[in-house]
């Protein structure tokens, strides 16, 4: 049994979707390989088949291992739901509220609970594959760390860097983390790899045999721009940051950037859809009122954000939609936003309050502390579908006499106005399945062409493990991760 740790100079660098490359390629190979990810930030989230949840890039990289996503793949998960504050979930569960104040103390007492989950998933497989969070250079959070090098310490896995040379400066990147870092962190790491390269790899021969003789660390690799990774769900926001060009020959589906937008990968099928054109409209910027369709995402603050929504006069476009006919379409925290109220008696999200929601559809929401996190699969709107509920609310009301789905088990979700324009239910991955993609594409006049989702995810995986094979050393990756080691203090 083995394990290997990737860690990156910085946020972003491709740290998620080179350990799921790195997952499919010894998957094709033949070994059993797990992965794992000590502490995550990030609201979107997968629910698991021990009932709990994980972040979302973790329920990708256990596709990649073909395997089913369990909640010790990710021990610890923050969900950020205000400037300073996080819902803390542990195995899967939500434990409470961390604020800024006490959020170093406490992340130091889950490291047992980590180490926990990463020997019962290390006794499963040949190699576990472990991802880093942020960088190891951000000395500042060193104490008490259990994301990077604090982990890599404590359970003896020897770390590769990450450098993206995308965004420039790799080289003081990586040579750097080895300056600022504590000489016993920086004996874990074995070697660098250079991610996200465009043109002649040839072209940085030089950069790449300096960093080696500045850093004393191994390369393992340069690997280049992969396209395939627009294909795969993404776990951070700051990816809608980099906007989009609209294509104006398309039906534009719109939905607005909130500040603790979740899961919103859920619209990432619609991008399989030649027809249609989805713009992620950020803050600042009017819903363009020549759209066909307006969806509400998922949100960790449903209530914080529905303020954020209606102070950037975002409620204005959506009713002008509305009276023009247009459809609209709530996912969860969207959903609950369409309705006449939303209730918070415990403070679940802030002080206990009560707002008025958008009145569009006629339901009432009351926030809990329960929360539910299951797989559901049934019929919407005609059509098949699968994906999972999570969400810390119940609504209720007239509208839901008009149930936008049925699940297999009778239950029924969401409501549909008596118009049909507007529609909301609490089922994430909603729109994975083509078929039903096509049935919420009708109601805009346009057709879908009913393409697999996770079938392109997966053939995606496959394309940059094949990449990776190419391009990054593995051989020598998996005899790292394999080899005996004397452990560092």
């Amino acid at each position: 049994m083995g394990a290997l740790m990737l860690q990156g100079t910085g946020s972003d660098v491709g740290k998620s979707v080179l350990v799921a490359g790195l997952c499919r390629a010894l998957a094709n190979r033949g070994y059993r390989v797990l992965p794992f990810k000590p502490q995550n930030m990030s609201n979107n989230a997968a629910v698991t088949i021990d009932g709990g949840e994980i972040g979302r890039a973790q329920a990708l990289q256990a596709m990649a291992c073909r395997v089913e996503a369990h909640s010790d793949m990710n021990p610890v998960l923050l969900k950020p739901q205000a400037d300073r504050t996080s819902q803390l979930i542990v195995h899967g569960r939500v434990r409470g509220t961390l604020g800024s104040q006490n959020f170093r103390a406490a992340r130091g007492t889950l490291i047992e609970e980590v180490m926990a989950s990463y020997h019962r998933l290390r006794a499963q497989c040949d190699i576990m594959l472990v991802e880093g969070a942020g960088s190891p250079a951000e000395i500042n959070l060193r104490a008490g760390d259990i994301a990077n090098m604090g982990f890599a310490r404590r359970a003896d896995v020897p770390v590769i860097l990450i450098g993206d040379i995308d965004r420039g400066g790799v080289i003081a990147a990586v040579v750097g983390t080895r300056t600022v870092i504590d000489p016993d962190d920086a004996a874990m790491i074995a070697g660098f790899i250079i991610n996200k390269f465009r043109g002649d790899p040839a072209l940085f021969e030089d950069g790449y045999r300096q960093i080696e003789a500045l850093s004393g660390w191994r390369g393992y690799g340069v690997l280049p721009w992969l396209p395939e990774t627009a294909r795969l769900p993404s776990e951070d926001a700051v990816v809608l940051e980099k906007g989009r060009v609209r294509n104006s020959d398309r039906l534009l589906i719109a939905c607005p950037i909130l500040p603790r937008i979740s899961n919103f990968d859920d619209l990432d099928p619609l991008k399989l859809e030649p027809c249609v054109e989805l713009l992620m409209v950020p803050p600042g910027q009017p819903i363009p009122a020549d759209a066909a369709m307006i969806v509400l995402p998922g949100s960790k603050a449903t209530i914080a954000d529905l303020a954020a929504l209606r102070a950037e006069g975002w409620d204005i476009d959506l009713r002008s939609h509305h009276r023009r006919g247009g459809a609209i379409l709530g996912l969860c925290g969207g959903y609950q936003m369409l309705g006449r109220t939303i209730a918070d008696p415990d403070g679940l999200e802030g002080p206990p309050s009560s707002v008025e929601g958008l009145g569009l559809l006629d339901i009432d929401t009351r926030l809990t502390p329960v929360k539910t996190l299951r797989p559901v699969g049934g019929m919407a709107l005609g059509a098949h579908f699968s994906g999972y509920e999570m969400h810390m609310g119940e609504s209720s009301g007239p509208g839901m006499a008009r149930p936008f789905a049925r699940f297999d088990d009778g239950q029924a979700d969401g409501a549909i106005d008596p118009t049909g324009q507007v529609m909301g239910s609490y089922v994430h991955g909603l729109l994975a399945a083509g078929e039903m993609r096509a049935a919420l594409l009708a109601r805009i006049g346009a057709e879908g062409n009913g393409a697999d989702h996770g079938a392109s995810i997966d053939t995606a995986l496959d394309a940059i493990a094949a990449q990776m094979e190419e391009h990054l050393d593995i051989d020598a990756m998996v005899a790292l991760a394999t080899a005996k080691r004397e452990k560092i203090a």
